[in-house]
């Protein structure tokens, strides 16, 4: 899967979240579009973090809406210390060629059982962009 150099990132509280789409596969015949997007979460505030779950909301030009309100990533909860990142791939099917990425992370920091959201920044799902450079493994 490849993404797109133009990432879009947002900073709450000293984490970083950088997000980006790749239109994995088109099937035409069927108006069908898989859509993947990487997210990359950096802990740059002094606390060691643990990564709880999202909720992330995809709405299509067609007005469906898509809903991912889940614990963990990928049945991991990560734990980031102060400097450490980490980062996560996933698909979406979808029934249109446009679409827009919006939603937040549930965050904890060690110590004070508060959970915060923390957002992620909204980007646009397109398939008429060009296709985009950057591999991830």
């Amino acid at each position: 899967m490849s993404v797109s150099d133009d990432l879009v990132s947002l900073q709450t509280d000293g984490i970083v979240v950088s997000a980006g789409p790749v239109l994995v596969d088109r099937e035409d015949l069927q108006n069908k579009y898989m859509w993947g997007y990487y997210l990359c979460i950096e802990n740059n505030s002094s606390e060691k973090i643990r990564l709880l779950g999202k909720d992330w909301n995809i709405t299509d030009d067609k007005g469906n809406l898509y809903n991912d309100s889940s614990a963990g990533f990928k049945g991991e909860l990560p734990e980031l210390e102060p400097g450490e990142v980490f980062e996560y791939t996933s698909y979406a099917p979808l029934k249109a060629a446009n679409a827009v990425f919006y939603g937040s992370c549930k965050v904890e920091a060690f110590g004070q059982n508060k959970i915060k959201n923390i957002k992620v920044p909204t980007f646009s799902l397109s398939a008429n962009q060009p296709k985009t450079n950057r591999v991830l493994n």
